[in-house]
């Protein structure tokens, strides 16, 4: 299985992208992670709408065909850590690859929104977009630690 996380948004801090490597190369053989970074729309003199859609089409074209889709947005269904890890067995058992998609900063087009199979929001907090791939990275490594009975993660 793959999850593959879909972000819009190139550039990120380089403390963000050591702890994104740190998570990803923790991961077993059988549960690969990839990022995809998708280019953010220029602002510059454009509708919201005509943005979004931009943004939509690039998310799109880099999720392959067959993927399980699942967006990150702030009305989507919070889950706990413990859910983050059925998500994840029920992901794996269900033989698909799983797309996540981190949108930009106006978010996700509400048609691509819609369209997933799944909407979960990480916090309820505003977060900057490199501080969710790493919580997003971390939370399915410690999703994985739990399923596998690894020590990583404790109650």
């Amino acid at each position: 299985m793959r999850l593959l996380i879909v972000a819009v948004g190139q550039r990120v801090p380089d403390w963000a992208q050591t702890a994104w490597d740190d998570y990803a190369k923790r991961f077993p053989f059988e549960l690969k992670v990839e990022l995809k970074a998708v280019k953010t729309e220029p602002r510059a003199s454009k509708s919201l709408e005509t943005l979004l859609a931009a943004e939509r089409a690039r998310i799109e074209a880099a999720i392959p065909k067959g993927c399980r889709i699942v967006a990150l947005d702030e009305r989507g269904t919070a889950l706990t850590t413990m859910a983050v890890a059925g998500k994840l067995t029920e992901w794996q058992l269900s033989g698909d690859d799983v797309a996540l998609v981190i949108g930009g900063p106006d978010g996700l087009d509400p048609v691509f929104r819609q369209g997933a199979h799944e909407r979960i929001r990480l916090s309820d907090l505003t977060l900057p977009h490199a501080m969710v791939r790493v919580l997003l990275i971390e939370q399915l490594y410690r999703a994985w630690s739990i399923n596998a009975n690894h020590p990583y993660h404790r109650e």
